[in-house]
């Protein structure tokens, strides 16, 4: 059985700055189609987070239909697929089994029930986002046993090892932080939630892990990896990462990367506002998703005009502060454009990027205060 494993699409995700990824995201699944088609694929291995919010826009609601119908039932290819701490596990798991004999098979939120989908010698399990509540809910017998998120991983996936038939390949779709994976700085949740981590020991016995959770492609062990994303939602390291998909031949269990395409190019470009403005970087680059680091000026609206026929796709601006020279403000398009009529959204970025802290209710009001005695003194000029 030949299986493709992704993870993350977060379908409907909007950027700060008001940008939908929509086109991006539709062109990714064209691509992972069209991977699926070439390698002759079985079934597509979806570990989680489909959707961004666990109310999904009407935009992502879209983009999966057409994904699934196509996957599905123009391509009759299986679709093994769970939720994610991103999703809303109930509403995505709504007429599974009507779903499930039209080739999607979704495991929601977790029940008593193994969800074990059969496909010849191969067996696969699907293991939704879980969390320590759930599993005492769900196995109130195991309850006393179950003190933190490893004991509660520990009561699942012993159940789901029960269940092995001899002679069987066993497949394991999660979602899940293993410890010392790395993440990059679109892992908001994970970033956070740093107690959420879990040894990759707890899933020992199964001949793949297919993970989701984390946006950057890696191994966690030989039989255990992170697909990634199929696209970059962050600078930093996801610019420097090869967004691809994981194919696995469950006869010989090898597997092999395939690199998906972007869209867009994501690059963080550095210099002086001249270097910039006059920059001959390739297309690709420049029409790409941009992030500037300006070396030698505070950016406001006055350069946003010139930057933005420059590089169409500007999603991030950083330059100099006015007060010191060794200090960065970093806004969005959305924030610089917004800041004429509010600067109350330019106060709250530079505390976060020069104070490393929000400011609190107190330090507003005494903001707010400043702003009002200026425009007073202003007006009376």
């Amino acid at each position: 059985m030949i299986l493709l494993h992704t993870s993350d699409w977060h379908l409907g995700m909007m950027l700060r700055g008001g940008v939908t990824y929509g086109a991006d995201q539709r062109f990714f699944i064209r691509e992972i189609c069209r991977i699926a088609e070439e390698e002759k694929v079985d079934g597509i291995l979806l570990a989680g987070d489909v959707f961004d919010k666990g109310i999904a826009s009407q935009e992502g609601l879209q983009i999966y239909d057409r994904a699934m119908t196509t996957i599905c039932k123009t391509m009759g290819i299986q679709v093994y697929l769970i939720a994610g701490n991103h999703d809303g596990a109930e509403r995505l798991s709504q007429c599974y089994e009507l779903l499930r004999d039209s080739g999607l098979h979704i495991a929601g939120a977790l029940t008593e029930q193994v969800y074990k989908e059969n496909a010849g010698d191969t067996d696969i399990y699907l293991l939704p986002w879980i969390s320590t509540d759930k599993v005492r809910s769900v196995y109130p017998e195991e309850a006393e046993k179950i003190n933190n998120l490893e004991d509660a991983y520990r009561v699942v996936l012993d159940r789901y090892r029960e269940s092995f038939t001899p002679g069987h390949r066993n497949i394991l779709v999660s979602h899940a932080y293993i410890v010392d994976a790395e993440t990059s700085v679109s892992d908001r949740a994970a970033e956070v939630g740093r107690a959420a981590m879990v040894p990759a020991s707890l899933f020992d016995g199964f001949d793949y892990v297919a993970l989701g959770h984390l946006h950057g492609p890696q191994n966690v062990s030989e039989k255990i990896r992170y697909s990634g994303t199929p696209m970059a939602y962050s600078f930093g390291k996801e610019e420097k990462q090869k967004k691809s998909v994981t194919i696995i031949d469950t006869e010989t269990m090898s597997r092999k990367i395939v690199e998906v395409p972007q869209l867009h190019k994501r690059t963080t470009l550095t210099g002086t506002y001249e270097e910039l403005i006059k920059a001959d970087y390739p297309e690709d680059v420049r029409k790409g998703y941009v992030r500037l680091d300006v070396t030698d000026h505070y950016v406001g609206i006055e350069m946003m005009s010139a930057f933005r026929e420059r590089y169409p796709n500007l999603i991030e601006v950083s330059g100099k502060t006015y007060d010191r020279e060794d200090a960065k403000i970093t806004m969005s398009i959305e924030e610089l454009e917004q800041a004429d009529n509010n600067p109350e959204v330019v106060f709250e970025r530079y505390c976060r990027d020069i104070l490393a802290d929000t400011p609190g209710d107190r330090l507003m009001t005494l903001f707010r205060n400043a702003v009002s005695a200026y425009e007073k003194e202003v007006t009376e000029e």
